[in-house]
């Protein structure tokens, strides 16, 4: 898969103060906390755009275990790869054990935390003297920096030139409170209102975020369109559909830094595209002798690394679950709901031999899995983006994916010259059909050798999606703020 032709928009200044400046903010950011591949990207893009010419601070708040650099009054900064990591003090919103929920649900506080956080990001702008062109929020817990930009600082000559851009990673998140909070945001109670932040009788922050954001995007051009009718749209697909000239699909990319065979740390046995059917097979070897299976390199190794919920198509898998370890080899890590973790953790006593199970998060594992998979396996019902797919072919594991979403965009099946195995109908016998088309595509070991050494050299690097970013939604605001920065 090629990528664009890369087109970098930004001259070089001979006055670094010229340069475009962003402020990149997220409640989670990669490797300071993770839950999702909101920290992944939040981690990645920052890091690309500063690559090319881009002055960037990226803000955050400070979780339990971070220690920055430096630490000032209300906040503290790292330094790294020529950004500010700035990290947003309140030891009494965000010094907990968990970033939003505990075992028994979401923190019952989260709009008074991402309440504080979201106006201290413009307070902290302020103080440390970094006026940006563009405040890039992302998801509902920094969508009230796009409110407050529109209307608490409407006024403020600081920001007379700043514009936000939303990305939402996942609609099905809102961030939906009680009405009887919303005298907390500071808000007059006109914007109480079905215009604006009310939903249902509710308060929705992302609904806002929509709304007063400059530009919104979402992480693939198939979710931005899917989002746009009442099926997928979660209640907003008529707020997005008001906002269809300024809604934008681009798609993710991956941080070849982090997820790379030739330097990665965390698996058994390093390889690249010259010597990947050795090595390769060297790490699945060693991760079947570690889980307890059978250690043999011709039954089907299937892992998976995802949020347990049903959005990840974990209804299905379950379903299909005895047929599966009857014939196969299956790992599983991740989070998520009690009732299918309960499931798998008792499938995983019956099959000891053919299935292992790893609850919670877990970085050095998820690359090994990566590594030594043949398969990985992606059923998600929906799926905004995905970054599994991009991941797997990195690591010349062939992903197996459900049609929907993102995965429309980037995995393509192997009947059709691509790189992926396909399935088009969401049920139970459908997926069992993809694995076992898989499987017999694995026997073939010629034919599959070759599409595994076709994946590994595709591209889906930050810095294809970074040049997306510039061109389709930063361009339009810089050209506005200052012509010269942005001549091609």
């Amino acid at each position: 898969m090629k990528s664009p032709k890369n087109k970098n928009l930004i001259t070089n200044n001979k006055r670094p103060e010229q340069k475009n400046k962003i402020a990149f903010c997220a409640s989670e950011i990669f490797p300071f906390a993770k839950t999702g591949g909101l920290a992944d990207v939040a981690g990645a893009l920052p890091k690309a755009l500063a690559k090319k010419g881009f002055k960037i601070k990226v803000l955050m708040p400070l979780y339990k275990n971070i220690k920055p650099q430096k630490m000032y009054n209300g906040y503290g900064i790292s330094e790294a790869e020529g950004i500010d990591f700035v990290f947003i003090k309140d030891d009494y919103y965000f010094f907990r054990d968990n970033l939003y929920v505990t075992k028994d649900g979401d923190y019952p506080d989260n709009l008074e935390r991402f309440n504080f956080f979201s106006k201290q990001i413009l307070n902290i702008l302020k103080k440390i003297n970094f006026s940006p062109d563009i405040i890039h929020c992302n998801d509902w817990q920094t969508s009230l920096v796009s409110v407050y930009l529109k209307t608490i600082y409407n006024d403020d000559r600081f920001f007379k030139n700043t514009r936000s851009i939303l990305t939402i990673h996942n609609l099905n998140y809102q961030g939906i409170f009680d009405k009887e909070k919303f005298l907390l945001l500071g808000l007059p109670w006109n914007y109480f209102d079905v215009n604006w932040l009310e939903f249902y009788g509710k308060i929705n922050i992302l609904k806002g975020g929509i709304i007063f954001s400059d530009i919104v995007n979402t992480v693939s051009p198939t979710y931005a369109e899917k989002i746009q009718i009442k099926k997928y749209g979660c209640g907003l697909d008529g707020v997005l559909r008001i906002k269809k000239d300024k809604l934008l699909g681009i798609l993710n990319g991956i941080d070849y830094d982090v997820w790379n065979p030739e330097t990665d740390a965390h698996i058994y046995k390093k390889y690249s595209a010259k010597n990947i059917v050795k090595n390769k097979a060297a790490n699945k070897l060693k991760l079947q002798e570690k889980l307890g299976f059978s250690v043999n390199k011709d039954v089907m190794l299937i892992g998976m690394v995802s949020r347990l919920v049903e959005q990840k198509g974990l209804k299905l898998i379950i379903k299909a679950l005895n047929y599966i370890l009857d014939k196969y080899q299956l790992i599983i890590l991740g989070e998520g709901e009690c009732g299918y973790k309960e499931v798998l953790k008792e499938k995983e006593k019956e099959f000891k031999n053919s299935f292992n199970l790893t609850i919670g998060i877990d970085e050095p594992l998820a690359h090994k899995i990566y590594a030594a998979s043949d398969v990985f396996l992606i059923p998600s019902k929906f799926e905004p983006c995905g970054l599994s797919q991009m991941i797997s072919y990195k690591y010349g594991t062939i992903p197996l994916t459900h049609h929907a979403g993102g995965l429309v965009d980037s995995v393509e099946d192997i009947s059709k010259g691509g790189g992926g195995i396909v399935f088009k109908n969401y049920n139970v016998q459908d997926l069992i059909s993809a694995l076992d088309r898989a499987n017999k595509l694995f026997a073939d070991k010629n034919h599959w050798n070759r599409v595994v050494n076709r994946v590994i050299n595709y591209d889906f690097s930050w810095g294809r999606a970074s040049d997306e970013y510039i061109n389709k939604a930063y361009r339009k605001f810089l050209r506005v703020l200052s012509e010269d920065c942005c001549k091609k």
